[in-house]
């Protein structure tokens, strides 16, 4: 294929060619006796070959072909080449039915084919916990005792195609591109327009050489001259899978292990970083362990929007008296109904007039009707910790320090630095050690003033660090996510944070440290479908939306939303119907408690106390034993 073609070319004419072979396609022409899974669908393939001296477990996407898109109901079906939460939860079963193969003593390797636009975002997948699945999913393949090999074969679109793309060995077609998001998605969240197909691609940076450059790959494969060419494609294929399943059936199983952990570390590192010496190695790591009080004044969001007691024209109470006293006096009032600056307009609210302070210090929630805001990290930190108890970790760690050059153009310089004057943190994540009730924890809260909160590679690498930290310190780790999901402007190695957050998780229960995961309003995209969809406990506040993509992107792709059914309180209802079919759900337990704002940090408390007496009984029981 000429390496000189547009990106945009690339992706209409190559890419998304309804001509190009699908994965079925491939299968059939590489593996004569694949034998297919009755647990497949229309958008998974899943099924079992013996060849090149190994039992092949293939677990492939598969986007429809024109033949498949023929009536009108066909036409219709807007989640063609998406896999559903019912799919993902098939992935998971077949996965589990290979290591009960190798625990049989037979020679087994996993085999992933990518071709998806993303993960399916209707309203049936997301009450089923979508999201949740892709995190599981994930730390699936982080951890899996079986070699793993994963090509994209078409289009890798986020986490719809993370879920089964973090393997061993990780080849792309250089026609093939992988991206944060369909190109189409980030043009409507970040231009607010899915047309602007153009911009998004020159922002993902989505072909093969360049994710070859980032990691995120490590194998470019050449394409035949014609799209259309099925036994072009496969003899490529072909020949690399072989190759490369031979050379893996050849390792330990627990060295390949170990390489996987050590890439999601390096997920968002310079290459400086990684050649440092083992000196400089160790200084660095002292500093990440160096705590800094957080000195910060409280100040409001910078969306909310205030009053004056003359634009709110306040009538003299039984107290006026009180307000002639400028000590007593307050010097802004919000109005729930009218709280955000953003979108102007009446919202939803009671229309009770709070002084700002009263509104700050009850967390972000009226007093009258209980309706909540959106909190940045300092609210947050007061809401879950003692009073000036929290010291802040890794402070001054932004993207410049980390992300690939390629990625930290001057647009995106000047959006982290409108962020900053927009926060008083430097990015979207804050870490540090905390008290609750007196008892240290390892924290980290969501900065949603930041960008949204948005996982990034400063995100990812600072959250890393606090699990090693908390390791370190043998502290249970707290953490709030309150995030708009992977930020879209790094391109995929943005994306890669959720395997880098992921693996962070899996080693701290390595260590038999606990998690909890509190889920805030909004919690969203990579964030929710990585490390938040893992705690131990999960608990949210009850209005908080909990989706793997937004609201205003499913509508801007046509599927309806119900908001109601993604909010907290509806999912934590849903989750009981889990115990129900424990098979499907795999290690999914959904949101285990919602609580208000307020009452938080008794619940988070409650199970720092369970895992406490649990320690005590365990260390007990030990000594008598010994």
């Amino acid at each position: 294929m000429s390496t000189n073609i547009d990106v945009v070319e690339l992706f209409r004419r190559r890419t998304r060619s309804p001509l190009r072979p699908r994965s079925s396609d491939l299968i059939h022409a590489i593996f004569p006796g694949f034998r297919q899974s009755a647990q497949s669908s229309d958008t998974l393939i899943l099924g079992e070959v013996e060849q090149w001296g190994r039992d092949l477990f293939i677990i492939a996407q598969q986007k429809p072909k024109p033949e498949n898109l023929r009536t009108k109901e066909d036409l219709a079906k807007l989640n063609h080449g998406m896999l559903t939460a019912d799919d993902h939860s098939n992935i998971i079963r077949f996965v589990k039915k290979a290591m009960r193969a190798k625990e049989e003593g037979v020679p087994v390797s996993i085999v992933t084919l990518i071709d998806t636009y993303g993960a399916d975002i209707s309203m049936e997948s997301a009450r089923k916990f979508q999201a949740f699945f892709i995190a599981h999913l994930i730390k699936v393949f982080l951890t899996v005792p079986i070699p793993t090999v994963s090509v994209v074969i078409g289009e890798g679109g986020s986490g719809g195609a993370l879920a089964i793309q973090m393997t061993d060995r990780r080849a792309q077609f250089d026609d093939a591109l992988y991206a944060t998001a369909p190109p189409e998605s980030l043009a409507a969240i970040i231009f607010r327009d899915a047309t602007k197909v153009r911009e998004a691609l020159q922002i993902s940076k989505p072909t093969a050489a360049e994710l070859l450059e980032f990691g995120v790959i490590d194998k470019v494969l050449p394409a035949p001259a014609k799209v259309t060419d099925v036994a072009g494609y496969a003899k490529v294929l072909g020949n690399y899978l072989e190759k490369t399943v031979t050379s893996l059936g050849k390792a330990k199983v627990e060295s390949l292990i170990r390489v996987r952990r050590k890439r999601a570390v390096a997920f968002g590192v310079t290459p400086k970083e990684t050649q440092e010496g083992d000196a400089t190695k160790r200084s660095r790591w002292a500093s990440w362990f160096s705590l800094t009080p957080l000195r910060r004044k409280s100040v409001p969001s910078p969306d909310i929007k205030t009053f004056s007691r003359s634009e709110l024209d306040m009538q003299p109470s039984d107290d006026w008296g009180e307000w002639d006293d400028p000590a007593n006096h307050p010097q802004a009032f919000v109005k729930c109904g009218e709280l955000s600056l953003k979108g102007g307009g009446k919202q939803d609210g009671c229309g009770a007039v709070i002084p700002l302070e009263q509104f700050m210090d009850n967390h972000y929630v009226c007093p009258e009707c209980g309706r909540s805001s959106i909190m940045g990290a300092l609210g947050w930190i007061k809401c879950l910790s003692d009073e000036d108890s929290f010291q802040e970790l890794n402070r001054d760690l932004t993207v410049h320090d980390l992300l690939h050059p390629a990625l930290l153009t001057p647009e995106y310089s000047a959006f982290i630095a409108k962020q900053g004057k927009r926060s008083p943190f430097r990015e979207a994540l804050v870490t540090g050690e905390a008290t609750i009730f007196g008892q240290k924890v390892a924290l980290a809260v969501c900065e949603f003033y930041f960008s949204g909160g948005t996982l990034g590679v400063a995100f990812g690498e600072k959250f890393y660090r606090l699990a090693e930290y908390a390791i370190g310190k043998k502290l249970p780790l707290v953490s709030l996510c309150c995030s708009g999901g992977a930020r879209l402007h790094e391109g995929t190695p943005a994306l890669m944070q959720m395997v880098k957050t992921v693996n962070a998780v899996t080693r701290l229960k390595r260590e038999g440290l606990p998690f909890i995961s509190i889920l805030g309003d909004p919690a969203t995209g990579g964030a929710i479908a990585s490390y938040a969809a893992l705690g131990d406990v999960i608990l949210a506040e009850p209005n908080a939306l909990v989706i793997f993509t937004g609201p205003r992107v499913m509508e801007s792709r046509g599927f309806s939303v119900n908001e109601e059914d993604v909010r907290a309180a509806s999912l934590s209802v849903s989750s009981k119907a889990i115990y129900d079919d424990l098979p499907f759900y795999y290690d999914i337990r959904g949101i285990h408690e919602t609580a208000p704002r307020s009452e938080l940090k008794q619940r988070i408390f409650k199970y720092l106390e369970y895992y406490r007496s649990g320690q005590a009984v365990s260390n007990r029981y030990w000594r008598k034993e010994g």
